[in-house]
């Protein structure tokens, strides 16, 4: 646990560095195959220091950076998977993980992969897992980018219009706020579908109505 919280501070530290974009690249990407600490910490701090100095929209520019090195870094998780296989994942995380992470995968296919990118459920497992289990590369990297795009800009987002007020309350509660955003984001696509179907069941039944009132005339 005192390795894990120093290496929580080192990773903080970083922002202080002449090279903190290029550490900020290197950690989300690491994040997504191996390394424990999210780049979430990093990300944080480099936008409160962004806006402390008049230039919050690089926090957008930040999300991106991050953005772009996880969807590669869980490229190289599924290449790792894909030639390890399995083994490797049970070998990395352990019995237990692998079989939720299995046992997600299916029951919920494609949303799986989208709540670890998004939510924060080890990302790294899934990344390992989608190539030993080979789920399409490209659905893989597709979802992969929505979901961690939409987790880092959500936070550039609110550090954008809230600044350091907002970091105490990212620091307690961003789990729930990342859950609750997801399963949001869920429930409106359900709604669409459920509608839709719906829609497309009464135009059916209007045209089969119609058919049946021509075939009798």
């Amino acid at each position: 646990m005192e390795f894990m919280h120093n290496l929580y501070l080192w990773v903080l530290g970083l922002a202080e560095s002449d090279y903190a974009s290029l550490w900020l690249f290197v950690l989300a990407a690491a994040e997504s195959s191996f390394f424990p600490i999210p780049p979430d910490v990093l990300l944080i701090a480099l936008c409160i220091g962004a806006a402390a100095i008049g230039n919050s929209p690089m926090c957008f520019f930040y999300a991106a950076v991050c953005t772009v090195a996880s969807v590669l870094g869980g490229a190289l998780g599924y290449l790792i998977g894909l030639y390890g296989g399995r083994p490797i994942a049970v070998k990395l995380f352990g019995e237990k993980k692998v079989l939720a992470a299995e046992d997600a995968y299916r029951k919920y296919d494609v949303w799986a992969i989208g709540a670890a990118g998004f939510t924060p459920i080890p990302y790294k497992i899934f990344t390992i897992l989608s190539g030993a289990m080979e789920v399409p590369f490209r659905r893989f990297i597709l979802v992969s980018a929505l979901s961690r795009g939409a987790r880092f800009f959500l936070v550039a987002l609110a550090l954008f219009f809230f600044g350091a007020e907002v970091k105490s309350f990212l620091d307690d509660y961003f789990a729930w706020v990342t859950f609750a955003v997801f399963f949001g984001v869920v429930a409106g696509f359900v709604v669409v579908g459920l509608f839709s179907r719906r829609r497309k069941n009464v135009t059916t039944s209007s045209d089969n109505c119609t058919n049946s009132s021509s075939g009798t005339d």
